[in-house]
């Protein structure tokens, strides 16, 4: 109802575009009576000048700085709550990108880890592949639990599988050991995701919970689904928790226990009652059930006020996940930039945001003590026409659009009727479709071959503009995904090659008949259909922001000035809290936006070489650097091309890897020895290897 009314009120509730912060009250009701806000007294991070006693980590899902339409003020805009903040206090990073596939899965728990999804079991986006003994492939989840094994396999392989076969050390590990609780809402895989094996796995197969899971899966997702605490030993917080099981943890992980779902975290929290959002409503499901709201695309009020509470509450270590503003919550479907509801949504962000800082504050959690970061998962394009009226800016003048909608194409039909082409496969459906070929023929078998090159040749008249469009606009095969970091130690996962396709356009296999037959191979969504396209490699997808601010961030506001991805995170949180993860990252601290002693202690050395080392190392590194977009082009032509052509180019595209892999791997070791072993730079080492770095992005043509 509140959403309709801003809707009636004509955009007046946008006015909050040039608004300061929301300066309401706490709600009483919904906390735990200010009892250690400051931190549980345990938890010993080591930042500069111990001065970062909180970390609040916030994600969303395709939130977009920059402007989608010129002149309808961007998302970040209109939430002026949440962008003064990052702007005035801190540091947002514009030139930050994700890696490949582009994707909500991968996309945070790279951010999560540091590390990309060949280390992590996450390579392709939201779900994973897994080839029958027929050889077709099927597709489950990536959003499980942190410890689940891939359920369709016949042997236990983890779904966060590292590179050694185990899982992957969890991100909530190196806070715990130091004595930080760490509280989650709706982040993916550090809480239940399912109330099948997660329940029966953490409660016991024969556990009052799973006979709730069984018998009433409703109340069971409110239950136990997307909240979670994993805590310090001892903690009494977790006193009546279950244990914390990490069996392939670096080192051990013995005697830490951990709470699953709201059913156990909110009396531990909040007990007094259940949990309210940052507007004071009790979260609960659509049947009013307090707990997980059913769904992972909770709303910046609920993640807001579940993650003032946990704070309140001692928790001094939260992440938290929020929707995106452009898909219309209430009713389904999507908007355009500057639409009704799209504004509406955003000044309803906006308020949150304002009442989450102004809350904060006055428990004393400020930027003075407290870490913020907060990201997207990745950007996507907008598909659609030209807004009405042309001078429309959604806040004063609201936008409408005769027409909005990806274009759908199925691939296998396509192939059928221009290439003659039926090859049995599978394809993850997307803007970015993973081919997986019945019976995993190897990269040169000529079934392999003869599809690589029919896919790349197809085309499809836009419903749009009437035009004859090229699907695909890149390729990579297996070579290129070991370049792109998309191949893990589970050889079932890595497709027999990626289409990163037209941006419009979104692509699914399903039957072989001829396209003169109906339905039509290619259809355009309408108004209620999808309209944002993700996974491909286009900047528009691949380049989103970062935001920090807290002790040792330089207040920097937006810059542009070097490039920097979704692993630097991790390691950047890392370092300027004092601690260290059990493996290397790929990511590199940031330290171009610290304060001089955030991280460097002034004994490691000339801070310039460092950051041009870093800054080199992102460049031959990062799937979507100044050396990893070249490669597109070679693998693109190599895939495309003759025998011959594919045979020496694939060759070239090995030798380079192989290189890049040597000269990378000597720059991350200097790089995480300055950031966390507190090593000198070998100066004159450095120089050669962004020498070496430069000579190997200039040599690709």
């Amino acid at each position: 109802m509140k959403g309709r009314k801003l809707i009636a009120t004509g955009f007046l509730a946008a006015a909050a575009l040039v608004s300061t912060a929301v300066l309401a009250q706490p709600d009483n009701d919904s906390r735990n009576g200010g009892q250690g806000i400051a931190g549980n007294g345990r938890c010993q991070l080591h930042s500069d000048n111990n001065r970062i006693q909180h970390v609040v980590y916030i994600q969303f899902d395709n939130v977009h700085f920059r402007r989608d339409v010129q002149n309808v003020p961007s998302d970040l805009e209109q939430m002026s709550n949440l962008r003064n903040f990052l702007v005035g206090n801190g540091t947002v990073l514009t030139d930050h990108h994700t890696p490949l596939i582009s994707h909500t899965s991968v996309d945070i728990l790279t951010t999560l880890t540091g590390v990309y999804g060949e280390k992590m079991g996450a390579p392709i986006g939201n779900s994973l592949p897994f080839f029958k003994p027929t050889g077709t492939a099927s597709f489950p989840s990536t959003f499980e639990y942190w410890t689940d094994p891939l359920e369709t396999t016949p042997v236990s392989i983890p779904v966060m599988v590292d590179q050694q076969g185990k899982i992957h050390p969890a991100p909530w590990v190196p806070f715990t050991r130091a004595g930080c609780d760490v509280g989650a809402f709706s982040v993916a895989n550090i809480e239940f995701e399912n109330i099948t094996t997660d329940v029966t796995n953490v409660f016991g197969a024969g556990s009052a919970e799973a006979a709730e899971a069984a018998g009433n899966p409703t109340k069971a997702k409110a239950d136990f689904l997307g909240i979670a605490v994993h805590c310090a030993q001892n903690s009494p917080i977790c006193a009546k928790g279950k244990p914390d099981v990490l069996t392939d943890e670096p080192g051990g992980y013995q005697g830490f226990n951990a709470l699953f779902g709201g059913v156990n975290v909110q009396p531990a929290v909040s007990p007094q009652g259940p949990v309210k959002d940052i507007d004071g409503n009790v979260i609960a499901d659509a049947s009013g059930n307090p707990g997980f709201p059913n769904s992972f695309d909770p709303s910046a009020a609920q993640t807001l006020g579940y993650l003032a509470t946990m704070l309140e509450a001692g928790v001094p270590v939260v992440y938290g996940y929020i929707e995106d503003m452009h898909d219309n919550h209430a009713s389904g479907g999507t908007f355009g930039p500057g639409e009704a509801g799209y504004v509406a949504q955003l000044a309803t962000a906006n308020e949150a945001f304002g009442k989450f800082f102004a809350r904060l504050a006055q428990d004393g959690i400020t930027q003075d003590n407290t870490l913020f970061i907060v990201t997207a998962d990745e950007n996507d394009h907008f598909v659609g026409g030209a807004p009405s009226p042309a001078n429309c800016d959604g806040v004063h003048v609201p936008c409408t659009y005769q027409q909005i909608g990806e274009i759908d194409a199925n691939l296998s039909r396509l192939l059928a009727t221009q290439a003659n082409n039926t090859t049995p496969f599978s394809v993850h459906s997307d803007s970015a479709p993973t081919f997986y070929i019945n019976g995993n023929p190897g990269q040169t078998d000529p079934i392999t071959r003869q599809l690589e090159r029919d896919v790349g040749a197809l085309t499809a008249i836009n419903p749009i503009t009437g035009n004859t469009d090229k699907i695909a606009q890149a390729m990579a095969d297996q070579t290129e995904q070991r370049f792109l970091h998309m191949v893990t130690s589970d050889p079932n996962r890595t497709p027999n090659f990626v289409v990163f396709a037209n941006d419009n356009y979104f692509n699914f296999a399903s039957g072989t008949d001829s396209c003169d037959e109906a339905p039509a191979c290619v259809t355009l969504e309408g108004h209620g259909g999808f309209a944002w396209n993700h996974g491909d490699f286009q900047e528009q997808i691949t380049k989103t922001w970062l935001g920090l601010v807290g002790p040792g961030v330089q207040h920097a506001g937006p810059t542009d000035a070097f490039f920097s991805d979704h692993t630097d995170t991790r390691p950047t949180i890392m370092g300027l809290v004092g601690l260290k993860d059990d493996y290397a990252h790929d990511g590199r601290v940031l330290f171009e936006v610290l304060e001089g002693n955030a991280v460097l202690r002034g004994k490691q050395g000339d801070g310039s070489v460092i950051t041009r080392l870093a800054e080199a190392y992102k460049d031959i590194n990062a799937p979507v650097g100044r050396l990893g977009r070249k490669t597109f082009a070679i693998s693109t032509a190599a895939l495309n091309g003759d025998d011959a052509t594919y045979t020496k180019l694939e060759a070239a595209l090995t030798a380079l890897a192989n290189t890049r892999n040597q000269i990378a791997q000597k720059m991350i070791d200097m790089l995480e020895g300055v950031a966390f072993d507190n090593k000198p730079i070998d100066k004159r080492q450095a120089e050669l290897l962004i020498s070496q770095a430069e000579a190997l992005v200039a040599s690709v043509h």
